[in-house]
């Protein structure tokens, strides 16, 4: 069909097209032109000695040394006043006897501890204050030597 035989809608929405076209290629080559050149030093960042981020060099003048040897990495030594008695005690938060487990609060941390119906010493039900060990089961703390309070 040739170009004589279009209809003014058609004729219309290709105009809108071509012009949309070069109005694109228009603002791409004025933004290409006017684009800022930047470099690296404009993408550098620098730290202060109170942490924050800034865009001035430090003062080399106000360099100080430090040795490799007097940096230490590692984990402060944890304070294991609490820990000492491995005897702790509880309250039973939760207990399902016919499933066979449940949960004690630790009174001391407040952590939920589990408990298996394997580790009871004597019955339990919920809101027992229980004395108990921890140990490390397979998905966590557990509770082991579970038995009441006196």
């Amino acid at each position: 069909m040739g170009r004589s035989q279009e209809s003014f809608n058609k004729k219309e929405v290709r105009n809108k097209k071509e012009k949309k076209r070069k109005e694109k290629e228009k603002r791409r080559l004025e933004k290409k032109e006017t684009e800022k050149k930047s470099g690296l030093d404009d993408m550098i960042a620098y730290v202060d000695e109170f942490g924050r981020i800034t865009d001035t060099p430090p003062d080399p003048d106000e360099k100080e040394e430090v040795k490799a040897e007097d940096i230490q990495v590692s984990v402060p030594p944890r304070d294991k006043s609490e820990d000492d008695d491995p005897i702790r005690k509880g309250v039973v938060t939760f207990f399902n006897d016919s499933k066979g487990y449940g949960f004690i609060r630790d009174l001391s941390s407040g952590n939920s501890v589990f408990v298996h119906a394997n580790n009871l010493l004597e019955p339990i039900i919920e809101n027992n204050v229980v004395e108990f060990e921890i140990m490390m089961g397979p998905k966590g703390p557990a509770a082991t030597q579970v038995k009441l309070s006196k």
